[in-house]
């Protein structure tokens, strides 16, 4: 069956009964196949939305994945009655996803958005720090027993500084050698990266319902106003700590560089856009967040920094065999961008600290 009609099919296993028009391919993310479909009601008037093809491979308990995404998005909306809220449409027998052989469809309502890979506009940063304060929020009271762990470990910094030795030692690629000082640098601040793991496992830190992936371009904006309109790419919702939400969203957003840019050494902290988001984020959360949970946010951008910066040098000694890379070494550049990212991280931490405490002050 050609997509055409395929697309028509599985949205009537969602219950859309229009008429159906049409679809767009979307390039979203680089995981799911993501299309609008489009469909004209009985008045005529165009309505739209977004079906994406899950891919099982990345995502090895689709299943258990949206049982996660249905109970956070069902308890959002439960909370904000008549707001513009991201919804899964459920099939006639409840389910919110179409297994087809191989395929594994789900349907969301279309919003019209603007989005963004990077952005230097304080209010901006503002508006999506306040979103995922906001998500956060909204969760605050959610029962997280009622989660899967859908890819157990993925913030364990402690297992994952044990498979990046395991990875030293074995050396499958051959590469150890002209990798020295990177493995001795992220060796030698292991107890400082690990804080948030240790912290929760002395039950230091609550577990809470995290997002997982706080990159800005998961934030839609108002095309009008730029006001943020919902989080989206809820594939990675699972129990977390706030500190890998906000120290991931960090990572990506006040960079001044790529995370792979070619020269390392410019890889630096935009405190501007780090005092954005903050006050985004802390206006939501200011309320539920505990003291030690305040007085960890610097240092969790410094521990996302160097979990991310040990998986990419693992990835690079086992010879690349998860990130995506467009040369032999881009891993590598990965690696040192990060590192670099990591040093300026521990040189601001003071100034980063006296943001935070300001943001709560406020």
């Amino acid at each position: 069956m050609e997509l055409y009609e395929k697309l028509k099919e599985v949205c009537r296993c969602f219950r859309i009964e229009d008429t159906y028009v049409g679809y767009e391919t979307i390039q979203m993310g680089n995981v799911n196949q993501t299309y609008k479909v489009n469909f004209l009601l009985s008045d005529g008037r165009p309505k739209s939305f977004l079906v994406q093809n899950v891919n099982t491979y990345a995502f090895r308990d689709p299943v258990g994945l949206m049982e996660n995404i249905d109970k956070v998005t069902e308890h959002i909306r439960g909370k904000c009655p008549g707001q513009l809220c991201l919804h899964f449409h459920h099939t006639y027998d409840r389910k919110t996803y179409v297994e087809d052989g191989d395929n594994f469809w789900r349907m969301t309502n279309f919003i019209p958005s603007v989005t963004y890979n990077s952005v230097q506009d304080p209010q901006i940063v503002r508006n999506a720090g306040k979103a995922f304060g906001e998500f956060q929020n909204q969760l605050a009271d959610f029962d997280i027993t009622a989660l899967h762990e859908t890819i157990p470990g993925f913030h364990n910094t402690r297992r994952r500084y044990e498979m990046f030795r395991q990875a030293v030692a074995e050396d499958k690629a051959g590469r150890a050698r002209q990798v020295r000082r990177e493995i001795e640098y992220l060796l030698s601040v292991e107890d400082l990266a690990c804080t948030l793991t240790d912290l929760n496992l002395q039950g230091k830190l609550p577990l809470r319902v995290t997002h997982n992936d706080t990159k800005i371009n998961n934030v839609l904006f108002s095309p009008e106003d730029n006001r943020a309109l919902v989080v989206i790419d809820l594939d990675t919702v699972m129990p977390g700590l706030m500190g890998h939400d906000f120290g991931d969203a960090i990572r990506f957003a006040a960079n001044e560089v790529e995370e792979d840019c070619p020269d390392a050494e410019k890889a630096k902290v935009d405190l501007e856009v780090f005092r954005a988001f903050s006050q985004g984020f802390l206006e939501m959360t200011a309320g539920t967040m505990t003291d030690t949970e305040a007085d960890t946010l610097a240092i969790s951008c410094f521990c996302l920094t160097a979990e991310l910066a040990v998986r990419f040098l693992d990835d690079y000694l086992r010879g690349d065999p998860y990130f995506k890379i467009n040369s032999p070494d881009h891993n590598l550049v990965r690696t040192r961008c990060q590192i670099a990212l990591c040093r300026d991280m521990l040189a601001k931490r003071d100034e980063m600290e006296d943001i935070i405490r300001q943001c709560l002050n406020r």
